[in-house]
């Protein structure tokens, strides 16, 4: 019932956020004389403070239409390469010269935990000069029917094993915050089945490999609650007329309630200081706060069952690190991995996935060869710095692409050397 009445709310609210918008529009007509008085700013400034508190904020738009490659401009344009009830494949595909040689695919594999795969705009625009960029973008469960069928951590893995066969062998792929365990476990599952579309390299960032190392607010909270309080309290019915009716999901609105709990004061003082910058015409900063939130607030569903077998297999019973978790039934061996580079990437003031969770998967997968390993902490920063900001794009992009390329050259030189083992092990001469 607690989904129903959040939609009784928004819409019983719709007249009271109509009548807002209709009189700020008079109160900011240049023909009104009020307008460009503090007192017209200020009435203003609380309508819009209004409207934006009561509103539901869409899903936002990627908007990157151009990029710089070699120093020069190219248009970027969206395309669908791949596509399943729960998720599009976007890429990114630059207008380069068809005669230039092909620049590294790197798979962006997007947080499946409330918010959007837009919130990974700024690491998109960070490595579209140099590489052919891809990106999980999830579909909110509330929005997909039921006859499409269940969707949960399984799936998740077979979803982004699918999409490496989609991109080719020698692909890279970034895992960001929540991914980094399914990415791992996938990266596994492909190379226990000596699959030939193996990715040159995986980069886990920010993502909880194993929660008991350094725990945040986030992972105490699973410990102190068995799986059923979970389930009992936060599991709800996606309400009628969405297209998901009936859908079982963990709302994107509760998901958000946590987010801004953990930060308070922070938001509050982050809208007071909005409010003021409308009412001291300061455009700039009114509208840096806007964008900030158009896409924090922007908030989707989970499906149940996606949800309640992260949260157990990740944050109760941390099944990957202690080699227990499964995939189809069939145990997922890391250390099975050989063949697939390794980097991590930490923030020093991570308070969602603590300093260390994420480097743990290099404990995890002991036999990748030291060379083919790397991780880095980046001071001075906190979740969201890690794939995102100035600091990102200085400090940490410059490393992944480092890493990507170097690692595509190795998969290249070993790629003549392989194909001479089996010529070799079958009689044929090797060709000069």
């Amino acid at each position: 019932m607690f989904y129903q009445l959040y939609e009784l709310n928004h819409a019983a609210l719709a007249p009271f956020r109509a009548g807002a918008e209709a009189l700020r529009f008079v109160s900011t007509n240049p023909m009104n004389p009020l307008s460009q008085t503090v007192l017209g700013r200020t009435l203003t400034a609380s309508l819009e403070v209004f409207e934006r508190a009561t509103r539901r904020y869409a899903k936002p738009e990627f908007g990157i239409a151009e990029t710089t490659v070699e120093g020069e401009k190219v248009a970027v344009t969206e395309e669908v390469v791949w596509s399943k009830p729960f998720c599009n494949l976007l890429h990114f595909k630059r207008d380069l010269p068809q005669s230039r040689a092909a620049d590294q695919k790197i798979l962006l594999v997007a947080p499946m935990s409330g918010h959007y795969a837009t919130l990974l705009r700024g690491t998109v625009e960070s490595l579209l000069p140099h590489a052919e960029v891809y990106i999980t973008d999830w579909v909110d469960a509330r929005m997909v029917p039921v006859t499409e069928g269940n969707f949960d951590l399984d799936d998740y893995i077979d979803y982004v094993i699918e999409m490496l066969h989609e991109l080719g062998a020698g692909a890279h792929v970034v895992g960001v915050c929540q991914p980094s365990v399914p990415v791992l476990a996938a990266v596994a599952v492909m190379e226990a089945r000596q699959d030939p579309m193996l990715p040159a390299s995986m980069i886990l960032m920010g993502g909880p490999i194993d929660t008991r190392i350094h725990p945040t607010a986030v992972n105490n909270l699973a410990k102190e609650h068995p799986l059923e309080w979970f389930r009992d309290n936060v599991v709800m019915t996606v309400p009628f007329p969405q297209p998901g009716f009936m859908r079982p999901v963990y709302p994107g609105f509760l998901q958000l309630s946590g987010f801004m709990s953990m930060n308070l004061d922070r938001h509050v003082m982050a809208h007071r200081e909005f409010f003021e910058h409308l009412v001291k015409n300061d455009g700039e900063s009114a509208e840096k706060h806007r964008d900030f939130y158009d896409e924090y607030l922007a908030v989707m569903d989970l499906t149940e069952e996606f949800y309640l077998q992260t949260v157990d297999t990740v944050f109760i019973r941390h099944s990957l690190p202690k080699g227990e978790m499964k995939h189809r039934e069939v145990l997922v061996d890391t250390k099975a991995i050989r063949h697939v580079a390794l980097m991590t990437v930490e923030g020093e003031n991570d308070d969602i996935s603590g300093v260390g969770q994420t480097q743990a998967a290099h404990t995890i997968c002991p036999n990748i060869p030291d060379e083919m390993r790397l991780h880095y902490m980046q001071p001075d920063v906190g979740h969201y710095g890690v794939f995102n900001g100035s600091r990102f794009r200085r400090e940490i992009v410059p490393r992944i692409v480092e890493f990507t390329r170097l690692h595509a050259k190795a998969v290249a030189a070993a790629k003549p050397a392989a194909a001479s083992k089996r010529a070799a092990s079958k009689g044929v001469k090797k060709p000069r």
